[in-house]
Formats: C-alpha cells, sequence, structure tokens
C-alpha cells in the first residue's frame, strides 16, 4: 500500500468490523446526526440541562467505543505497542464521547421537548 485513498480506508474499515456491520454503523451514524440537526433547527436553541446531561455520557461513550474497537480488532490493551497506538486509542474514545454525547442529546430533545 503506497498510498492512503479513500476506498482503502473504506476496505480496511469492512475488513475490520465486517461489511454489514460497517455500513449499518455508517447508516445509523447518518441517521442520528440528521437527527441532531432537525432538533437544533426546530428548537433555535440549545438546552443546557439537556448538554449538561448529554455531557455526562462522554465517558461511558468513550470507554464503548474503545471496548468495541478492542473486541473486533481481537487485541487489549497490553497490546498497545507505541506512541501512534495511543493516539489511535485516544482518537476512538473522543469519537465516541463526542457521539453518544449527540446521541443523548438528540433523544432527550426528541423525548423531552422543551426545558
Amino acid at each position: 500500500m503506497e498510498q492512503l485513498t479513500f476506498e482503502t480506508l473504506i476496505a480496511v474499515f469492512e475488513e475490520i468490523f465486517g461489511r454489514a456491520l460497517f455500513w449499518g454503523m455508517v447508516v445509523a451514524a447518518v441517521v442520528v446526526t440528521l437527527a441532531y440537526l432537525y432538533v437544533l433547527i426546530r428548537d433555535r436553541a440549545m438546552s443546557m440541562r439537556k448538554f449538561f446531561l448529554a455531557q455526562l455520557s462522554m465517558p461511558l461513550g468513550a470507554v464503548a467505543a474503545v471496548v468495541f474497537v478492542q473486541v473486533m480488532t481481537n487485541s487489549h490493551l497490553r497490546d498497545v505497542g507505541g506512541p501512534v497506538d495511543v493516539i489511535v486509542l485516544l482518537g476512538v474514545a473522543a469519537m465516541g464521547a463526542i457521539g453518544l454525547a449527540i446521541l443523548v442529546y438528540t433523544a432527550q430533545s426528541l423525548v423531552r421537548r422543551s426545558q
């Protein structure tokens, strides 16, 4: 692999997660993002109470994302070999934290509109 292309990344992710799970996660991410944008446009403001509750869920999202990736790749924390591995795990944790916070905020807004 001489060049890192978008098609190569898609192929790698399909190999790691399996084609159905990978594209299912992509569809889920698009649906949650569209629902989040709908909520923001509908409410025209962010509720700080809902935002705070969403932030409380972030550590759970970070841990869940790291555990999920480790299960899918058949690896453990003891397999972390260097700085690049740590950076990748921190990136996965950050994406999991942000993703769960967005999901929690959106779910709260769709269930309870005012507050």
